[in-house]
């Protein structure tokens, strides 16, 4: 009887520790993946005639501008009003003028940096082909 006993509750065991795995759970949680970044955004960094650089990231569904000068990071909204590719908060102005590359403190003109766009070596220049 004892024999017995053991052999079902052994069975038991056997059988419910294959019984409790649900493979449609599992194909649940593949299937949710995370939904893509389908921002168009484009980063050029640029260095003045000093040496200096700065790295500029560019979020144009957005219309956003991240720009990273001396370890300081500025979040800038892109300007409508103004010509070209121009961002701004309330202290500080970045624009693209002409290949002008400039980026101000509003509150006391002060220009924190200025360089010129390569033209070879910027890929920005296009041209019609037909």
């Amino acid at each position: 009887m004892k024999k017995l006993f053991t052999s079902v509750l052994m069975g038991l065991a056997v059988l419910s520790s294959t019984a409790c795995k649900h493979p449609g759970k599992e194909a649940e949680t593949l299937t949710e993946a995370a939904p893509e970044n389908k921002d168009e955004i484009s980063k050029d960094v640029f260095t003045d005639n000093y040496g200096e650089k700065i790295e500029v990231t560019i979020n144009h569904t957005k219309n956003t501008a991240t720009v990273h000068l001396e370890g300081k990071t500025y979040d800038l909204k892109k300007s409508d009003a103004l010509p070209e590719y121009t961002a701004s908060n309330e202290e500080y102005q970045y624009s693209d003028i002409k290949g002008n590359i400039t980026l101000l403190k509003k509150n006391v003109d002060m220009v924190l940096f200025h360089a010129k766009r390569d033209p070879k070596g910027s890929g920005s220049t296009k041209m019609a082909s037909y």
